[in-house]
């Protein structure tokens, strides 16, 4: 782990790391005891004031430095979290590219983003806004995505001038600990990762010398660290559940394959296990034909296997856990009506946490399948009248994270980006993250925003300051027998 700038073992329980593949223990990895984690924060606390004071460009050139470093070492850090996390090769290279990515992006804005001036009351005066960091803040990241996620937070937290103490899932934690050489030219103190699970994660939301919590997981969790918060008034920027839904429109005509090869990249993508996984497809009913048959045969042809080897498009999902929790979802809603299309059943593969992608039809809409989030690779697609019922059906669950539409018509477009309740929603072309665009859920898919200039200003305070140049007594001030008013 990293603390205070130095690397030290856990003095807590092991916590051994399985591989989802293999299901064998790739790696034990030692905790943060509580006097570690105490240690952890008291050293951000006090790097904070003066990294929160480091000229904006220097923390830049910092940042800059990471972004070469996470660069330079992508083959080491891909195969790592291919191993503990089971996504395949070729998309843990592209992560650690996105990663390094937001590194840049929050190095080169956050050299323009400490306030603005505002016009004064008189021309005496002089009126500003100034954007100041929270202090110490806690980022605290999911399995699925270990580096991007962290980097999400850890980087506009740095740019504005935090100092972080970083917690990683406990069931990857290795991608992340071998990120703490790129970390060495920071002061001390302004970062520290600590291995750990949820009791290390609840330290760190309760203790009061943390400003502020960032963290992605689950709504139940999420829920919890922000009644937490809220109990001291401390900052939290939560990216929680989705459930988000996918809609076809009548007027795709010859794109039809096109849609459904969309589509199916978006419900798969690294076995589903994604916040923005398309978990719910409305089709209108006279496409709906044409678009279950592209889509069922395209996901015939996709190659669960080996996530280290070239061509797997599906490795493992990543535990044992949440493969059983799909797996009750499907029999949920077959014993409700629904049908099996494709997929659904455990691959052929001895060993490994697989489930081949599944394609769903008939199902009802109670079920939990259409309903609650079920993060693995799974397509139910439910056929719709009209433009009417596939945004009210889009609406009528509690997240509202992404939401995909795949349309011709621009009018149909610019009705579905207002009507449907999301943080984002990708017209033709799902999925796609923009370092500039701001990132977050609308209902309890979560609180504020990552990535743009929101996800900076998550971690910012802001501060009103009025200057005067002359000083002389106001005529308004006391007494009022001399006001003219």
């Amino acid at each position: 782990m990293l603390i205070a700038g130095e690397l030290l073992a856990g003095n807590g329980p092991a916590l051994p790391v399985e591989n989802p593949f293999s299901e064998q223990e790739l790696a034990s990895v030692t905790t943060a005891g509580e006097d570690q984690i105490s240690a952890a924060i008291a050293a951000a606390r006090a790097a904070s004031t003066a990294w929160g004071r480091k000229p904006a460009g220097e923390r830049g050139e910092l940042l800059k430095e990471v972004a070469a470093g996470l660069r330079e070492r992508t083959d080491e850090l891909a195969e790592l979290m291919t191993l503990e996390g089971g996504k395949p090769l070729v998309e843990n290279r592209d992560e650690v590219g996105w990663t390094a990515a937001a590194f840049d992006y929050y190095a080169e804005i956050g050299r323009s983003s400490e306030g603005t001036v505002i016009p004064p009351i008189e021309s005496t005066q002089l009126a500003l806004v100034l954007k100041e960091p929270l202090g110490v803040v806690a980022c605290i990241v999911p399995w699925n995505y270990p580096l991007l996620l962290l980097a999400w937070k850890l980087a506009p937290a740095l740019a504005a001038g935090n100092a972080i103490v970083a917690k990683p899932s406990e069931l990857t934690p290795l991608s992340t600990l071998a990120l703490a050489p790129l970390f060495e030219n920071f002061p001390p103190g302004v970062m520290n990762i600590l291995a750990g699970a949820g009791d290390v994660g609840q330290a760190l939301v309760s203790d009061e010398r943390v400003d502020g919590v960032a963290f992605t997981g689950s709504v139940a969790t999420g829920i919890r660290i922000n009644e937490i918060c809220a109990r001291r008034v401390a900052r939290v920027n939560l990216e929680l559940g989705g459930k988000d839904p996918f809609i076809v429109c009548s007027d795709i005509g010859d794109d039809i394959e096109i849609a459904a090869r969309g589509g199916a990249w978006a419900a798969y993508l690294n076995s589903g296990q994604v916040c923005t996984s398309a978990e719910r497809f409305y089709v209108m009913e006279d496409v709906y034909d044409d678009f279950v048959n592209a889509f069922v045969e395209h996901a015939g042809t996709l190659k669960l296997g080996d996530p280290m080897l070239p061509g797997t498009d599906l490795g493992p999902m990543a535990n044992a856990v949440q493969r059983d929790k799909v797996v009750a979802q499907l029999d949920e809603a077959v014993e409700s009506g629904a049908e099996i299309l494709r997929g659904g059943e455990a691959g052929g593969h001895p060993t490994g946490h697989f489930l081949t992608p599944a394609v769903v039809t008939g199902a009802a809409a109670q079920t939990q399948l259409l309903s609650e989030e079920t993060f693995g690779p799974v397509a139910p697609i439910v056929p719709v009248k009209s433009l009417d019922e596939a945004i009210e059906l889009a609406n009528s669950t509690r997240f509202g994270l992404g939401a995909n539409v795949y349309t011709r018509d621009l009018r149909t477009a610019m009705r579905c980006v207002r009507e449907i309740r999301s943080g984002t929603v990708w017209i033709n072309d799902p999925l796609t993250d923009n370092d500039a665009g701001p990132f977050g859920g609308f209902k309890q898919s979560g609180l504020g925003r990552e990535l743009g200039r929101e996800g900076l200003e998550a971690f910012q305070e802001t501060k009103h300051a009025h200057i005067e140049s002359v000083i002389e007594r106001k005529e308004w001030w006391y007494p009022y027998s001399e006001y003219s008013g």
